[in-house]
C-alpha cells in the first residue's frame, strides 16, 4: 500500500495522454482465446493487477501464453482444461468470467480472493451455471469450488443479473461451448451496465458465434459450436481515458487522447457525461479533445449506461457551481467497494455535503480542505481523489497502487498530465 500526496495543478492544462487497452476488453479476448479452436495473437493488451491475475488463472487451466514483444501475446488454448486453484484477488472479472471455464475442466477448482472480494456479489452467476447442469460447492460466495466434468449441458438459464452485467457476460462467453448452448434470461431489476453486455455479444460474434438477442429484451440465445481463434487489437479503455480527460473542467485547458471511430464501450454516452458537466468536446480523425474554462456545471447525470464513471462524476460535482445528482448506479455498492458509502464517506470527511439516495448519490458544493482520502483498495476511488487534488492543497490518497488494478503507472501518466507538452 503506496500512499501519495494529490499534486496540485497551477494553471490550464495542456496534455495528450495516451491510456494502455480496455480491462473489460483484454479479460474478454483472454478468455475467448483460451475457450477456441486455436491460437490467437493479441496486440496491445493491458498489463495490469487484474489482467496478470487473468493470465496466471488461465495458465492453470492450461493455456498457454507467449508474448511476442511489448503488448503482444499469443494465446494458445489446451486440447482439454485441467482442474485449478484460482486466486481472483479483487477483480470481478476472474470470479465471474472463470467459473463457466472451470466446469468444462476435468476435476475441482478452488476460486478464492482477497478478503474485500467476498463481499462482491457472485451467487447468480454461480446459480445460473448450476442450472446449466454445473457442481458447485458454497455457491453463494467466495471461497467455491466448481466441479468440472469436462463438459456442460447448458440449455434454459434465467438469473437475476441486476447486480452486476458480469453475470451475463460470463455465461455467454463460454455458452457456445455448452451442448446444448445457452437460452439466457435477465429476470429482476434494471440490468446495469448494457454496453458491457453488448461488448461481450460483439466479440462472441466477431469469433463466429451465433448469438441472438433483441435490443430492449432480457434474453440472449447462444448457439453451441466452435468459438474461432482471432488475431486482434484491443481498443483503449475509455473509462481510464475520461478521468484524464475530466481534468479540464477543474483547472482549465485542454486533453486530448486517441478515441476509437467504432467502438462496442460506451463512447459517446461517456462524453455526454463530460459535456453535461461543462465540457467542450470535440472527436475528429481518431481524437478527442476535451477543453474546460476551470468551472464544473453542476448537473443531474443519470450514468446508467456508465456507472464506471460514478467516481469520477462525484469528485467533479463535489467541485461544482451548483447542485448535482448522480442516479441509476445503485449496483456500485457491490463493486470493489461499496462504492457509493466510500464517497459520501470520503467527500463529506473533506468538508463536501454528499448524501446517498437508493440508486445513486447527492452532491452540494462546499469549500472542501485537504486530508487523507481514502481509495478502499478501488482504483476508481484514487481516480476520484486525484482530480479533486488537482483543486484541493493537501488531499493525500492513502493507496495509489490501487490504480494498478487498470492502470501500471497511474502516477506516471498523472505526472505527464499536469507537465506541458
Amino acid at each position: 500500500m503506496t500512499s501519495a500526496a494529490a499534486p496540485v495543478s497551477a494553471g490550464p492544462l495542456s496534455a495528450s495522454i495516451v491510456v494502455p487497452g480496455s480491462k473489460s476488453a483484454t479479460a474478454r479476448s483472454y478468455v475467448l482465446a483460451a475457450l477456441a479452436v486455436g491460437p490467437s495473437v493479441l496486440t496491445g493488451v493491458l498489463d495490469s493487477r487484474d489482467t496478470t491475475l487473468m493470465r496466471t488463472a488461465l495458465s492453470s487451466f492450461g493455456v498457454t501464453f507467449t508474448d511476442l514483444s511489448d503488448g503482444v501475446v499469443q494465446v494458445t488454448p489446451p486440447l482439454q482444461f485441467r482442474p485449478a486453484s484460482v486466486q481472483v484477488g479483487l477483480a470481478g472479472t476472474l470470479m465471474r468470467f472463470l467459473p463457466p471455464l472451470a466446469a468444462l475442466a476435468t476435476g475441482p477448482s478452488r476460486f478464492e480472493g482477497d478478503a474485500e472480494a467476498t463481499a462482491r456479489p457472485v451467487a447468480p452467476l454461480l446459480r445460473g451455471l448450476t442450472q446449466a447442469g454445473a457442481q458447485i460447492e458454497h455457491p453463494e460466495s467466495l471461497p467455491f469450488v466448481v466441479h468440472g466434468h469436462g463438459s456442460l449441458p447448458g440449455g434454459a438459464v434465467t438469473i437475476d443479473a441486476s447486480g452486476s452485467s458480469q453475470f451475463v457476460s460470463g455465461l455467454l462467453l463460454a455458452g457456445a461451448r455448452f451442448e446444448h448452448g445457452l437460452d439466457l434470461r435477465h429476470v429482476g431489476g434494471t440490468l446495469p451496465s448494457r454496453p458491457h453486455i453488448e461488448l461481450t455479444v460483439s466479440m462472441l460474434r466477431e469469433r463466429g458465434v451465433e448469438v441472438t438477442s433483441a435490443r430492449g429484451q432480457n434474453r440472449w440465445i447462444v448457439a453451441p459450436g466452435a468459438i474461432s481463434a482471432k488475431d486482434e487489437a484491443i481498443e483503449p479503455d475509455l473509462i481510464n481515458a475520461a478521468t484524464f480527460l475530466a481534468a479540464p473542467l477543474i483547472r482549465g485547458g485542454s486533453v486530448s487522447t486517441p478515441w476509437p471511430t467504432h467502438t462496442a464501450q460506451a463512447a459517446d454516452a461517456i462524453l455526454a457525461v463530460l459535456t453535461a458537466l461543462g465540457a467542450d468536446v470535440v472527436v475528429r480523425d481518431g481524437l478527442v479533445t476535451v477543453s474546460g474554462s476551470g468551472r464544473v456545471r453542476g448537473a443531474h447525470l443519470d450514468l446508467t449506461l456508465t456507472s464506471e464513471l460514478t467516481c469520477v462524476a462525484a469528485g467533479l460535482l463535489a467541485l461544482a457551481d451548483r447542485p448535482g445528482s448522480i442516479r441509476g448506479v445503485g449496483h456500485v455498492r457491490g463493486h470493489e467497494t461499496d462504492r457509493l458509502a466510500a464517497l459520501e464517506a470520503e467527500l463529506n470527511a473533506l468538508g463536501g455535503r454528499a448524501e446517498q439516495t437508493s440508486d445513486g448519490l447527492a452532491i452540494t458544493p462546499a469549500p472542501l480542505h485537504g486530508g487523507t482520502f481514502h481509495t478502499y483498495a478501488d482504483h476508481r476511488m484514487a481516480h476520484a481523489g486525484a482530480l479533486i487534488g488537482l483543486a484541493v492543497a493537501g488531499v493525500e490518497l492513502d493507496d495509489v497502487s490501487c490504480t494498478t488494478k487498470t492502470l501500471p503507472d497511474f502516477p506516471g501518466l498523472w505526472r505527464q498530465l499536469l507537465s506541458p507538452l
